[in-house]
């Protein structure tokens, strides 16, 4: 199973984990995304995608809500802190949670260290830990190694994907524009 942030970050790691032999469907968990609009723009992108790759992807429901309470008292963390390492728990452990529920899942992956901006050791780390509470496998990889964020950049606008301008949620945007419109 791939956890896949955005469509862009999964074009490198999706192709590379089944060329690597791995029978590889996708995970897309949103609910840090918003608003609205936004999510829907990055699931059509990953639906887009799972249509491209030929492999099925599972799509968490959106609950934004659920997001926000769990991140809320971290709301003025910097980008890159507290915030994001809990944001990053909540994504892998629904992740972890949809192979172990749906079964026939041995390991769980991520997109997420495809980003110059993301931490990789503190994503694999979690990543293991999560992984482990439903008995799977955490295949670790830095996407990014080798000129992979490039190609990442350079087959998504092949594809024609929508890339983003921030990693989706509020918090971020907030931060980039100085406001939560």
């Amino acid at each position: 199973m791939l956890h896949i942030c955005c469509a862009p970050d999964a074009t490198v790691p999706w192709p590379e984990l089944m060329a690597e032999g791995y029978e590889t469907d996708g995970f897309f968990y949103g609910s840090n995304i918003h608003p609205a609009p936004e999510w829907r723009l990055r699931r059509e992108s990953v639906l887009a995608l799972s249509g491209v790759i030929g492999s099925p992807v599972g799509i968490a429901e959106y609950e934004p809500g659920r997001w926000v309470d769990a991140t809320y008292e971290m709301r003025d963390c910097p980008e890159g802190g507290l915030r994001c390492a809990e944001c990053f728990a909540l994504q892998l452990a629904a992740a972890s949670r949809f192979a172990s529920d749906a079964g026939g899942y041995d390991f769980l992956c991520t997109t997420l260290t495809i980003s110059p901006h993301k931490d990789p050791a503190l994503i694999n780390r979690i990543g293991a830990e999560v992984s482990s509470l439903h008995g799977l496998g955490w295949i670790e990889r830095v996407w990014r190694k080798e000129g992979g964020f490039a190609l990442s950049v350079a087959r998504s606008l092949e594809l024609g994907l929508y890339r983003q301008k921030y990693c989706g949620c509020s918090y971020g945007l907030r931060d980039r524009r100085g406001d939560f419109s």
